[in-house]
């Protein structure tokens, strides 16, 4: 019987492709990026979160007060969720602030499926060649993505 892409014990996309995805992000001024625009040689972290879930909120507030752990780390954080909404998450967490953050929206929820992601948030790390280092779905501590980071 042949295998098919439902079939239980099929990798999700993004351990079959362990790369960056190259979906384009809308950033809060209007402009389209895709991961050619992301700094090369610096390590990624790619943060999915939802503008209503708790557990992104405490999660982006535990990194802006450890921000400067972060440093040699850009953060790109994606939402599904449209730009207008995507934009008061911005503004509220002042992210503009921050020069290693990247905050995009991908409404057409492909990154979603890449990641076969049920629980936000997502946290995928990626090491300097773009090249996927480790996953986390839901809460996770800050010092475990710093763990991986600093490897």
């Amino acid at each position: 019987m042949a295998q098919t892409a439902g079939n239980s014990n099929s990798k999700p996309p993004y351990l079959q492709y362990p790369i960056i995805p190259s979906f384009p992000l809308s950033l809060v001024d209007g402009h389209t990026i895709t991961k050619n625009d992301l700094k090369k040689s610096e390590k990624t972290l790619v943060f999915i979160f939802s503008v209503d879930c708790d557990h992104c909120k405490h999660l982006t507030e535990e990194m802006l007060k450890n921000i400067d752990k972060f440093k040699k780390t850009q953060v790109l954080m994606v939402t599904p969720f449209k730009v207008d909404q995507m934009k008061e998450y911005y503004d509220h967490y002042k992210i503009q602030q921050y020069p290693n953050i990247i905050m995009a929206s991908e409404p057409t929820r492909q990154i979603m499926y890449f990641y076969d992601l049920h629980y936000f948030p997502g946290l995928y790390i990626y090491d300097k060649k773009q090249q996927f280092v480790k996953g986390f779905e839901g809460s996770e501590k800050i010092d475990s993505l710093l763990y991986y980071l600093n490897k």
